[in-house]
């Protein structure tokens, strides 16, 4: 008889076995047994395990014995023998087995831990992509860059508060962000990552009057939520300003966690002396710690951020002279570097043109932008516009028309070129907080004062700022 008739004879006394034998011993002594030959009416089956043979042969022979009568239809004798290469085989097989078994196990530990650090990471509001890797660092961001590096590393040790200030989009979320996940990563501490706005419509919300309930629970949830933590990092501090009861709230806060030896790291587009609205209690404990200062990246700095953003987005094959371009003409904000890069990629993938130099002038068109100017040419131009003098600007006279033109050159020089206070005031010959209070005048009033904005917008568009 051939092999594959001796098989399926096999296969079909299994099904009459089963139903006999209980599970517990069918699925480990029946099932791995392998029939050989069946001659003079003498089936041979073998098995891999020794003891199998003689506890089958002890309590289920006469089973196996009537289920090869019912198949063949008449009695035979069934020899089962234990077998050592078959012992070896089966062996095998269970370590495979017991081995993918052991990777399914891991891979699924490995997906629900990924879950909860996930759920994790966005209880904290924190951005992975962040990190101190795929931070390109210069002369211009090297110390904020470094004091970062040594708070992630050894938190409340040496900085507390870090202070990080510095232009729009120059990297302070990214270094602020960096911390909180290398923190998370490496020591497993707790973090919460936060908006100052984000603070305040919390606080707001959790403090706030609502018929029949009283707001003792909601605030204590509050407070636990910021105050529960290892390292809370606040970005855009300087909103704060003039929201005196959540000032009262924030102190208290900084004040719990610092005593707590917790850490502590803040952004801000300006200085906390630049923030008179803050009580001197808070501004003193912003000062605290250490204050570092973020500039606009150089030329190949820009060049580097661009080359690491495209291999980021997944684009592998870009010109060098590509990001050149764009560096050459995105000297301010990293955000609006990014976003050059990101609109030529999607005119890329949409138009299904190579990313050369000349499809990055075509698309981009930054001969056609002029060089932002400097301050004189916005002096000038402000001046111009109003029919005044750039020494009536510079000088004290309290005119109206005088002084609204010198509170638009502050704001044009702090927002769109990103100058600081310092040295908007060293050149316009007034003291910072001048500056400041002038350019953030302007700024609240440009919602609500319609004339206001159209001749800020005029003066921009003169200056081909828009």
């Amino acid at each position: 008889m051939n092999t594959a008739e001796i098989k399926k004879i096999w296969e079909d006394v299994k099904v009459e076995l089963k139903k006999v034998i209980p599970a517990p011993t069918f699925e480990p002594w029946v099932m791995p047994l392998e029939p050989i030959s069946f001659e003079d009416d003498q089936f041979t089956l073998l098995s891999g395990e020794a003891f199998g043979v003689e506890f089958l042969k002890r309590n289920h022979y006469k089973n196996i014995l009537d289920a090869f009568k019912i198949r063949l239809g008449r009695e035979i004798i069934v020899d089962i023998k234990f077998d050592k290469d078959l012992s070896e085989t089966i062996k095998k097989q269970k370590q495979k087995v017991e081995k993918q078994r052991q990777k399914e196990i891991e891979k699924e530990a490995e997906h629900k831990k990924a879950i909860i650090n996930q759920t994790y990471v966005e209880s904290m509001n924190l951005n992975l992509r962040y990190k101190f890797e795929n931070f390109v660092v210069d002369d211009n961001n090297k110390i904020a860059y470094a004091a970062s590096k040594k708070v992630a590393e050894n938190p409340t040790a040496l900085y507390n508060p870090l202070y990080i200030f510095g232009g729009s989009g120059l990297g302070k979320t990214h270094l602020m962000q960096a911390i909180g996940r290398e923190t998370m990563m490496k020591d497993g501490l707790k973090v919460r990552c936060v908006k100052t706005e984000d603070f305040v419509i919390d606080y707001v919300s959790s403090s706030g009057f609502v018929p029949n309930r009283s707001t003792a629970v909601p605030m204590n949830k509050f407070r636990n939520k910021y105050r529960n933590v290892d390292i809370l990092l606040i970005d855009d501090i300087q909103f704060i300003e003039n929201k005196k009861k959540c000032i009262d709230e924030l102190f208290n806060t900084l004040d719990t966690l610092y005593n707590s030896n917790k850490q502590i790291v803040l952004t801000s587009d300006r200085l906390p002396k630049d923030m008179p609205e803050i009580p001197k209690r808070l501004r003193t404990r912003f000062e605290q710690g250490l204050i570092v200062e973020i500039l606009p990246p150089k030329f190949e700095t820009r060049v580097k951020i661009l080359e690491n953003f495209s291999k980021e987005k997944g684009y592998q094959n870009v010109p060098y002279e590509v990001f050149e371009y764009i560096a050459k003409y995105y000297k301010d904000n990293v955000r609006e570097l990014e976003g050059a890069f990101t609109k030529l990629s999607a005119y890329s993938d949409i138009q299904g043109e190579p990313m050369t130099l000349e499809f990055a002038k075509q698309v981009l068109k930054c001969e056609l932008t002029s060089e932002k100017p400097d301050i004189n040419t916005v002096l000038k131009t402000t001046a111009q516009y109003y029919g005044v003098s750039m020494d009536d600007i510079i000088g004290t006279g309290r005119i109206k028309t005088i002084s609204r033109a010198r509170a638009v050159v502050c704001y044009i020089a702090r927002e769109k070129l990103a100058m600081s206070y310092e040295n908007i005031g060293k050149y316009l010959n007034k003291r910072h907080q001048t500056v400041m209070y002038s350019s953030d005048n302007i700024r609240n009033q440009l919602n609500s004062d319609k004339t206001l904005f159209n001749d800020v917008s005029l003066i921009l568009k003169t200056l081909n700022l828009i």
